[in-house]
């Protein structure tokens, strides 16, 4: 019972988060003028209405904008996800690769890229951006091949580096992230509609933020590299690239100030605070005494799992109770097993409510944590969730829980012994969701 109430708390976090009702109050056609995000475009003078859907929550946000604006869109394509993608109307429908991109993202970018060209200032382009957008459009740098470029993706991402440094250096590893969408489609009035998947809403690490300002450099990508110590394992055709910006043989991103941005807008239509806040008020309406811990979580997986089982287990406030997080963790990935960062954080909190040697509590606890986009890692689990009082016995002996850990394999684990939390796409993603239930 506990579990699936903590299910129903997280599904009206995604629910929130749902692009129909975001891009209804953003985007309409009110007597001959096209109202996007506040600003006014007379359809009279309008030339072309180009739209842009990057990412895993484009197909429904392209949805919404052919609800809303349908009849005048000239051009539109929708990138997104393998298996992610609904009937559409006036889009031209791309599916590709994420976490890691591949030939489909490559094509996506040079499609993209070639419908921004020769745009004139009575022409608009409308990008509805989303996560996952850094994978799924993306290019080859001179020198490179798609095989260098995947594999310095996946040192990246299995490194522990936060979404903002991988997002950091993809953004010098090609030329559509990091405002060159912007600059490629300059002089046209460009407006970007954006669902955030990263903690703290940095508008610039979103999806690379193709269309705003890049504050970070080659110089900033080339530590990163090095911090991680992936510049060591990087092919010598990446290095030379990062070498090259490094010694101004390649135009930096566009910086804030620069002219290109003249006439942009961007604005975030939805966030993990949001989801939070529609958790929080299922919580209260469920019944429990309800408290959002942490809205900004980032860190290690592992620690921050065990950090929030103790925060739970020495709980003294009014019960029942419904503890919230929400961000997103990193993993350093060692291990040869089969997760994501939302199931191992689960399968972390239970290894060390098992080390606290507590299966005789009184005390009832469910802990699920679940990304709101429906995937977790390279699994078709959204996250996973277990209850204290429902642990098989086989499992009260943390040793099979310890193995599983240090091989990185909790899908397998928790296929096994339940607790798989699986949504399929949700065509929204505003990162991860962790909720403790405490009876």
């Amino acid at each position: 019972m506990f579990t699936k109430q903590a299910y129903e708390i997280f599904a009206a976090a995604v629910d929130t988060a749902q692009p129909e009702n975001l891009l209804r109050k953003n985007v309409s056609i009110k007597q001959g003028v096209l109202h996007i995000a506040g600003q006014q475009n007379d359809i009279a003078t309008l030339n072309r209405f180009l739209v842009f859907a990057i990412g895993k929550a484009a197909p429904a946000m392209a949805k919404a904008v052919e609800k809303q604006a349908g009849k005048i869109i000239s051009e539109g394509y929708c990138v997104t996800k393998y298996k992610h993608a609904i009937p559409l109307t006036h889009f031209q429908i791309i599916e590709a690769a994420h976490p890691v991109p591949d030939e489909n993202s490559v094509k996506a970018g040079e499609i993209i890229l070639n419908r921004l060209q020769q745009l004139t200032e009575a022409d608009i382009v409308l990008f509805l951006i989303s996560g996952g957008a850094s994978s799924l459009l993306a290019d080859v740098p001179e020198g490179c091949t798609l095989e260098e470029i995947q594999e310095t993706s996946a040192l990246l991402i299995n490194s522990g580096a936060t979404i903002n440094e991988i997002n950091t250096v993809r953004k010098h590893l090609s030329f559509l992230k990091g405002g060159q969408l912007a600059k490629a489609a300059y002089p046209a009035k460009i407006v970007s509609l954006i669902i955030s998947d990263v903690t703290g809403d940095d508008i610039s690490s979103i999806a690379s933020g193709p269309t705003v300002p890049d504050s970070s450099t080659f110089k900033d990508a080339f530590q990163i590299l090095k911090k991680y110590n992936i510049w060591v394992q990087t092919a010598e055709s990446v290095k030379n690239h990062i070498t090259r910006g490094l010694n101004n043989e390649i135009d930096e991103t566009p910086k804030p100030g620069s002219l290109i941005f003249k006439n942009t807008v961007a604005k975030i239509i939805a966030n993990n605070q949001l989801a939070l806040e529609a958790a929080f008020q299922k919580a209260v309406k469920l019944g429990y005494h309800s408290l959002i811990l942490n809205d900004t979580l980032t860190g290690n997986t592992e620690k921050k799992a065990r950090e929030f089982i103790h925060y739970v287990l020495q709980y003294k406030g009014d019960l029942p109770a419904c503890i919230l997080m929400g961000g997103e963790t990193t993993l350093n990935v060692s291990g040869i097993g089969k997760g994501g960062r939302n199931q191992h954080f689960v399968l972390s909190a239970l290894h060390e409510w098992q080390q606290c040697n507590l299966s005789g509590t009184v005390r009832d606890i469910t802990i699920l944590s679940a990304g709101t986009d429906g995937t977790d890692g390279p699994t078709d689990a959204a996250g996973a969730a277990f209850n204290t009082k429902s642990i098989p016995a086989i499992l009260l002996n943390d040793k099979i829980t310890a193995a599983s850990l240090a091989q990185f394999d909790s899908y397998n684990y928790f296929t096994k012994y339940g607790g798989l939390i699986v949504t399929g796409p949700t065509q929204t993603n505003v990162m991860d969701i962790v909720i403790a239930l405490i009876h």
